[in-house]
């Protein structure tokens, strides 16, 4: 194979004698390991070809430099190794680059690119100056002054480390040329006004220290030490690499610095025992499976609660907040479940809250609320049964037996209303729910109200000459009872033409749960149908409370004065009760008291009655009847 025109061979013995300053013995042999040995000189290394342009270049390829112990003398040594042969590499590719773009006619037409390479021993001093040296020629090295008569320098290649890039950088910028490095990575090479004519083919060190502690923190290591040079470049590099560490609260428990300028067998083995010794007692561990940290990882369901030490990333482990939650590792903020979810024990996960509602199915309460419900429906049915069957005799057309048919019906009603409020809620059954039981309940109290007025008429009419005669008759108490009915009806429909019942979901009263209810949309609609139906009873209790002395059939006021004293008092007793209580309690509290009033009114106006009827049959005449009115 040929490179550059010649064969490979003769090429990288050329290199290869160069780079040495002296012989380089190549033995070809049946083996396959190739043994060099190259003596160490103190000869310049170098390649130069003319040119209409010239481009510098300037190689680490002799990097080896120790200290003869006791003196101040250098030596510098050439070793055999993998590396070195790689920097020659790099020479070898700049001079193939430059034949190639020599040789293609199209790139630069009559145009011959010429170089000179020198070697910068990855020494400050030796770049800077063969740096001046290919600025003034290929002789000797003159500052301010080109003795080169052939081609224009144009730029420059290198070098491979920032230690010797940017001396060459301050030296190249006060000349203004071009100077391309493929290997230096020092930061302080981004800065376009120091250095505006540098550019690279390699990132900076910030990439470097960024994938470091990116690497940190995927391993958890938030604990740890640094180990840099004692000089400028370790003291910028640490400080870098710390401020990038504290972005990802990554602390620094100690550094160590290691000295570069004089390195001997008795300074390596002090160093490696101070180093040693403040490894072993410091709590940051540098192995696999390496936990690195100076706090315990706080686990799902708790947070870090930062403060208690003066690096922030030492912390302490607290439990989420009620209704918040933490679903990994080393939470730094705990996150609110939604409004419709809570917490598990862990507090790792957020669960759909418990819905709750008076359920057919799932509370005990329901079913005996239904089973009394009925068993009561069915009893006030039973009641209108007998009335019926019984309907001609005087006890029953006492005092209006329609409007005792109509109380009857009603109470029957107000019984089979209370499965309105239990199970789901939903709009419509929201919207029936207080308006059924307010006109129920009115028309029954009104149907009482109007048989007390009738009680009072009746006594005012045995008076001779009296005017209330024209009062008497069915016509009276039927309007009596459908205008104070109709007045809750027009009630009723304009709450829910404004501000009708809807159903409602309770997230905030219980943290754990959500309550399904009715809301009363307009809270003045809802108290309004409430005290008007107190009113009526309030009004029937005075009446009949007044009447209940009257001489009268049976004398009917008796019974509904206690009816209404019942009535009032359950329902006085409700409203704190529904003020106080909340979720399914509440809708409880309700069915309670609309059965207990329902009860109240069907024992105390149709239990006496009943007992006569069924059991005293001999008080149910009309000679009876008279002796009472006339007692």
């Amino acid at each position: 194979m040929d490179i550059l025109g010649y064969p490979a061979s003769s090429v990288l013995s050329e290199m290869m004698f160069s780079a040495a300053g002296g012989f380089v013995k190549y033995t070809n042999s049946s083996s396959s390991v190739c043994d060099l040995k190259i003596k160490a000189v103190d000869e310049e290394f170098g390649f130069h070809q003319e040119g209409d342009f010239i481009i510098g270049g300037v190689f680490t390829i002799r990097a080896g430099t120790t200290n003869l112990k006791g003196t101040n003398s250098y030596m510098k040594e050439f070793y055999s190794a993998d590396d070195d042969i790689r920097a020659l590499l790099n020479v070898l590719v700049f001079r193939f680059a430059i034949h190639q773009v020599n040789q293609n006619t199209e790139m630069l037409p009559n145009i011959t690119l010429g170089y000179h390479i020198t070697d910068s021993y990855l020494d400050a001093s030796v770049a800077v100056r063969n740096v001046l040296q290919i600025l003034s020629g290929p002789q000797k090295a003159i500052p301010n002054y080109s003795c080169s008569r052939e081609g224009k320098l144009v730029g420059f290649i290198g070098d491979h480390f920032s230690v010797t890039t940017i001396p060459m950088a301050q030296i190249l910028g006060v000349y203004g040329y071009t100077q391309i490095s493929y290997g230096a990575t020092d930061y302080a090479l981004t800065d376009r006004m120091l250095y505006p004519r540098v550019f690279r083919t390699v990132q900076n060190d910030h990439v470097h220290f960024l994938a470091v502690t990116q690497l940190l923190k995927h391993f958890g290591w938030t604990w740890v030490g640094i180990f840099t040079t004692n000089d400028d470049a370790g003291d910028k590099e640490r400080d870098i690499l710390t401020k990038y560490m504290s972005s990802y609260v990554i602390c620094v428990e100690y550094t160590i610095l290691f000295g570069v300028d004089t390195i001997n067998d008795e300074m390596f083995d002090k160093t490696y025992e101070t180093t040693a010794a403040i490894v072993k007692k410091s709590t940051s561990k540098v192995i696999v499976v390496p936990v690195s940290r100076c706090s315990r990882p706080c686990l799902p369901g708790t947070r870090k609660k930062f403060g208690s030490s003066i690096h922030k990333c030492c912390y302490e482990c607290v439990t989420c907040p009620e209704g918040e939650i933490s679903n990994t590792s080393d939470s730094e903020n705990c996150i609110r479940c939604p409004d419709e979810e809570w917490p598990n024990k862990k507090k790792d996960q957020c669960f759909p809250k418990l819905v709750e509602f008076l359920s057919y199915t799932d509370d005990a309460i329901s079913a005996v609320l239904s089973a009394v419900s009925i068993l009561f429906c069915l009893l006030a049915g039973l009641i209108l049964g007998i009335f019926v069957h019984y309907q001609d005799t005087p006890i029953v057309k006492a005092n209006n037996r329609n409007l005792s048919y109509l109380l009857l019906v009603s109470i029957m009603l107000s019984f089979l209303c209370v499965f309105l409020f239990l199970g789901h809620p939903v709009d419509v059954t929201c919207m029936l729910r207080v308006t059924s039981f307010g006109v129920i309940f009115s028309v029954a109290v009104s149907s009482l109200l109007a048989k007390s007025i009738m009680v009072c008429i009746a006594f005012k009419v045995t008076k001779p000459g009296s005017s209330w005669r024209k009062w008497m008759g069915v016509k009276l108490s039927n309007s009596i009872m459908s205008v104070c009915s109709l007045i809750q009806v027009l009630i009723c429909v304009t709450w829910l033409s404004i501000s009708p019942p809807f159903q409602d979901r309770d997230i905030y009263t219980y943290q754990e749960k959500i309550i399904i209810q009715c809301n009363e949309g307009s809270v003045i609609g809802f108290y309004s149908v409430l005290a008007y139906m107190g009113l009526l009873a309030a009004v029937s209790f005075i009446i009949a409370f007044l009447a209940r002395t009257l001489p009268d059939s049976f004398n009917e006021a008796k019974y509904i004065t206690f009816s209404m004293l019942v009535f009032c008092s359950v329902w006085i007793a409700m409203i704190p009760a529904y003020l106080s209580t909340k979720g399914k309690d509440t809708v409880a509290v309700q069915i309670f008291a609309i059965m207990a009033s329902s009860a109240g009114l069907l024992g105390c106006i149709f239990f006496p009655k009943c007992y006569i009827i069924l059991f005293r049959p001999d008080l149910n005449t009309k000679t009876d009847l008279l002796i009472s009115r006339a007692k």
